[in-house]
């Protein structure tokens, strides 16, 4: 009886990589994230978005990488000892892209119940939360959970996968 009942919570629950961007905390589903790695050199590319801060060479294969905060018109990320660089998994054409997300800090994994998890239902006319998957309450407060798919739009996967397929031929 209790396996049962292990498997029907565990069903129930999903994990979550927990970050910060200025003092907000954020969350994206954990099987969405390749790995997290400190901040290195990134080469800027001309005539991108100011988020894009450019890309990384990461063990051979081209990343371009999103300054986040930067993206959601919070500013530029300033770095820190705790800054780093969430490598992640988006669809582009049913084919997987990976690019980096820089974050102020990488806070946790955590279990998160999806009855915990409030749906986004906007917050009034001409405010787009379409990104946001919900708000997830847990004992930390209030996390806003991210659909990284929605958080760039088809034009911005087209940028970055040029970005990619031009600097991979050049490695």
């Amino acid at each position: 009886m209790k396996e049962v009942q292990t498997k029907v919570r565990n069903d129930q629950e999903k994990k979550y990589l927990t970050f910060k961007l200025a003092e907000e905390q954020y969350g994206l589903e954990i099987h969405k994230v390749i790995e997290i790695i400190g901040m290195q050199d990134i080469t800027p590319v001309p005539r991108t978005p100011d988020y894009l801060r450019g890309v990384i060479n990461l063990r051979g294969i081209i990343h371009p990488v999103i300054d986040l905060k930067q993206k959601f018109g919070m500013g530029m990320t300033r770095e820190t000892e705790l800054t780093c660089i969430i490598v992640v998994t988006v669809n582009r054409d049913n084919k997987q892209e990976q690019i980096g997300i820089i974050v102020d800090e990488v806070l946790e994994v955590e279990d998160i119940n999806e009855q915990d998890i409030e749906q986004s239902t906007g917050f009034g006319q001409g405010i787009n939360t379409q990104f946001i998957l919900g708000m997830a309450k847990t004992k930390g407060g209030v996390k806003m959970i991210l659909d990284l798919q929605k958080t760039l739009n088809t034009r911005e996967l087209d940028i970055i996968s040029n970005i990619k397929e031009t600097k991979n031929d050049n490695v």
